[in-house]
């Protein structure tokens, strides 16, 4: 699993009246900003969040150099970075030394002090970061190495024999195009390559992943999916079945979200409300479509998204997501890693759709 890293998006805020208030508002708590901040800041969010974890992800851009933190703010946008300190209190020193410059420069509206078990702003990210290999668990995913490879049997599923194993990424499209072809499946057409995407960043590919919180495979499914999907213990690790499992899964969320989700956002254009919609579905796979629900139809939750459907022609679909969770992040659980999965989900499936044996049969669509 990849550990998911301290980002934020914050925004500058620079209009009237409103200045001085945000700014004793916020003055202790990131909160407040997150809470003062209108909704046209979520322009352009999602391409900021997934440059930036770009960086990180794969050691580029201010990230080439490991022992750093940037920081970052108005829409997710960079505002700079420093060298870590020779101690995490001298790091510390430093980027609350930036963030005051920051805001002297007025680059920023305000400036929350950080220190131990306090998040400061402008928000910092560490660029050392532990994360995937993304190169090798594509290899893996592609099955490059014949350790990898798989064959076998799942319910009315088989795929290839012991003599003729075949790659992840084949098992895959085997398991949906069949459950498709069987009408079992009710999906955007790109939630193949998402699912793709997924099975890079749960478990690098790793067959026998098994996190601490005792979530398990290649889509790391805890031990109560794993039993709606009628696995026993003795196949949790079952690719086949958790592909399987991971679809049906999906297909159930995405029946249950699509009455409120079309009450919400069906007047948008079909190719971009199909591309939110798919994004919803990555999120409630993380924390659950109860939750990406509440944004759509909670009296305390939905008010973003009531914006961002009035005002859709505005914003891209991924800012429209990322927005409904940003306005609401520190209600009902909503937190920084709610953004993080589905950038880097993104971020693994373009990464896999830049290798040739991928790029065919429409499976990368426009991320090709």
């Amino acid at each position: 699993m990849w550990k998911w890293i301290g980002l934020l998006l914050v925004p500058a805020l620079c209009w009237g009246s409103q200045k001085q208030a945000t700014a004793e508002a916020a003055a202790d708590n990131w909160v407040s900003v997150v809470r003062a901040s209108p909704y046209w800041v979520s322009q352009g969010v999602y391409q900021n969040i997934v440059t930036i974890r770009r960086w990180v992800l794969t050691e580029s851009g201010y990230c080439s150099e490991p022992n750093r933190h940037i920081l970052f703010g108005h829409r997710g946008r960079f505002l700079g970075y420093i060298d870590n300190g020779v101690t995490r209190p001298g790091t510390q020193h430093r980027l609350n030394e930036t963030r005051a410059a920051l805001a002297r420069r007025g680059e920023v509206h305000t400036w929350v002090k950080g220190g131990p078990g306090k998040t400061g702003y402008p928000f910092a990210l560490a660029c050392n970061q532990p994360h995937v290999d993304l190169d090798e668990a594509i290899h893996r995913y592609l099955g490059t190495d014949a350790a990898d490879r798989l064959w076998g049997t799942w319910d009315d599923l088989r795929f290839r024999a012991p003599d003729n194993p075949g790659a992840l990424h084949e098992a895959l499209l085997q398991v949906y195009q069949t459950r498709q072809n069987q009408q079992r499946l009710q999906l955007p057409a790109e939630l193949p390559r998402y699912l793709a995407g997924q099975v890079l960043i749960e478990s690098g590919a790793r067959a026998q992943a098994h996190s601490a919180a005792d979530a398990r495979g290649i889509l790391q499914l805890s031990r109560s999916a794993l039993g709606d999907c009628g696995i026993a213990a003795g196949n949790y690790w079952h690719r086949l079945a958790q592909l399987d499992c991971a679809l049906k899964l999906m297909n159930q969320n995405a029946r249950n979200l699509r009455p409120a989700f079309e009450a919400r956002f069906g007047e948008l254009p079909a190719t971009k409300r199909e591309r939110l919609f798919t994004l919803l579905l990555v999120q409630a796979y993380h924390g659950g479509a109860g939750r990406v629900e509440a944004l759509l139809t909670s009296e305390d939750l939905s008010a973003p998204a009531a914006y961002f459907s009035r005002h859709h022609h505005r914003y891209s679909a991924g800012d429209i997501a990322f927005g409904m969770i940003y306005h609401n992040l520190g209600r009902d659980r909503f937190g920084l890693a709610s953004l993080y999965y589905v950038a880097d989900v993104e971020l693994a499936m373009e990464a896999l759709c830049q290798r040739a044996q991928v790029r065919q049969n429409g499976f990368c669509g426009d991320a090709g």
